[in-house]
């Protein structure tokens, strides 16, 4: 296997790629040093505690298309081909055949996914749905209630546990809940819990799960009935690319 790798320019300095937190970005950078000679990488989970990666980090790899992820396990760096010739003297094909046959390259020299053992519309994992009129509950937006869901985490005043925060949301449109609900009571506990010290706020994906924003936060008239559990997350199973790899 070749020993060393480059990095173009026109990914790794485009707006996209920037845009990302640099934990993110490290997090591409170290996968792509230890990819295989077709950019594969089979241990990301390693990979990640050796960086000090979150599974967020990896999340948005996703979502912005930067990696593709298999059933396997495995991942692929998906402009591998553009950031790195390496000469047939040195070229070791990877051991991930089945993998490799479910790719091909577009005119960009970037893999696209053409077959189902790649793990289609990974970005739309931590999304949330949205209701439409004239259409079943099962039958959703990812993409509005993506951008929904956002709007309502800027607003949240302890942002941890993002992942179930999604999956919670996500069952709550399902179920027929308003986002202007959410979003009125996320404004009254914001409220509520000004000034207090962080470890008496709930986090983000325990007041979703609980559907916290039906409660009175009102000063006078809040609730406490499930005000107990500030730090711990309630949710059964993380989404996202969590399902593949298991728990970390």
């Amino acid at each position: 296997m070749a020993e060393r790798r480059m990095f173009a320019k026109t990914i790794v300095t485009s707006d996209a790629f920037l845009d990302m937190p640099p934990t993110a970005r490290c997090l591409y950078f170290t996968l792509a040093m230890f990819a295989d000679d077709d950019g594969f990488v089979n241990n990301p989970k390693s990979i990640m505690r050796q960086v000090g990666s979150t599974t967020d980090d990896m999340n948005i790899l996703i979502a912005k298309k930067f990696v593709l992820v298999f059933e396997s396990g495995v991942i692929v760096i998906k402009h591998w081909k553009i950031h790195n010739y390496i000469q047939a003297d040195r070229y070791h094909p990877t051991k991930y055949q089945e993998e490799i046959a479910t790719l091909s390259l577009d005119e960009n020299k970037a893999y696209t996914q053409t077959d189902t053992l790649c793990i289609h519309d990974v970005s739309k994992v931590d999304t949330e749905v949205r209701l439409e009129i004239g259409k079943s509950k099962d039958s959703i937006d990812k993409s509005i209630v993506q951008e929904e869901f956002e709007k309502l985490w800027s607003l949240y005043p302890k942002k941890q546990g993002k992942q179930n925060a999604y999956k919670a949301y996500e069952k709550a449109r399902r179920d027929g809940v308003a986002y202007e609900d959410v979003e009125q009571g996320i404004k009254a506990y914001a409220d509520y819990v000004k000034g207090k010290d962080t470890q008496y706020i709930k986090m983000g994906s325990t007041f979703f799960s609980q559907r916290a924003w039906q409660d009175d936060w009102s000063i006078n008239g809040h609730t406490r009935s499930n005000e107990c559990n500030y730090g711990t997350d309630t949710d059964s199973e993380p989404i996202g690319w969590e399902n593949i790899f298991g728990r970390g």
